[in-house]
């Protein structure tokens, strides 16, 4: 369930204040920000804890610090990892209808939820929000449609490079030797997100290093060696140079 946040220190940054420096485009009214903040509720939670719960009403939460799961729930306690989401990521949290939805801390995580309703009525009377939150919307879109893919139509290894071209873009440092991630999540995550056993994920990761793809140092950190050489393994189309860490600030 969500943790309210207690008050930081003065001199400590606010949720909110990230929100406006991760989201907002420098044209939106006064009026605008001043609803936003009106709107705003900071919630903490700690690794492993179910931030929004399936409940009738959708959220929009911004991750200001940390990283999250989107988990959707089916009948007989089947569930599908959806999407993860990072620092400068916002989130829509839908409503529960056919499934319910639930956002996963994956550590000490940071953010600020808006109803959904409210905030896309405040989109309707500000052309740069509104843009703002088109523009998110596309490339969550984009990313949705790009898994459809890797679930019904690429084979297991197929789907594990194309998580690690797709981490790689949103959260990947770029290095001498590389591009390094630090992943948030777990294998068990990674395979319920890929629809894949742990097992696989550990024997695709392995196949990959011994391809001199990449190197893996504990359970967590991958340094990719060769980005186009696993763009190629994920059955992606050649599309020239491929960017490390820029699209971190991302969808709905």
């Amino acid at each position: 369930m969500q943790t309210l946040r207690s008050a930081p220190p003065a001199n400590c940054e606010q949720p909110i204040d990230r929100f406006v420096a991760d989201v907002l485009p420098s044209e939106v009214s006064q009026a605008a920000r001043l609803r936003l903040r009106e709107l705003a509720q900071p919630v903490s939670a700690i690794g492993g804890e179910a931030v929004f719960s399936p409940c009738s009403r959708s959220r929009v939460v911004h991750i200001a610090q940390g990283a999250a799961r989107l988990v959707a729930h089916a009948s007989d306690r089947r569930d599908q990892v959806l999407s993860f989401h990072f620092a400068g990521d916002l989130v829509l949290v839908p409503a529960r209808a056919a499934h319910g939805y639930t956002l996963y801390a994956l550590g000490a995580c940071e953010m600020v939820a808006f109803a959904a309703d409210p905030l896309f009525e405040l989109a309707r009377s500000d052309a740069a929000l509104g843009h703002e939150l088109l523009t998110r919307t596309l490339r969550a879109l984009a990313r949705s449609r790009e898994k459809t893919i890797a679930l019904g139509r690429k084979t297991a290894q197929e789907r594990v490079a194309s998580f690690l071209v797709g981490m790689a873009q949103r959260i990947g440092v770029a290095g001498d030797k590389g591009c390094l991630l630090d992943l948030p999540m777990t294998r068990r995550g990674i395979a319920d997100s890929l629809g894949l056993t742990i097992e696989t994920i550990s024997r695709q990761l392995g196949e990959l290093r011994d391809a001199g793809l990449l190197a893996t140092s504990g359970r967590s950190r991958i340094r990719l060696l060769d980005l186009p050489g696993l763009a190629a393994r994920a059955g992606h189309l050649p599309v020239g140079h491929l960017s490390v860490g820029a699209l971190t600030k991302s969808s709905i």
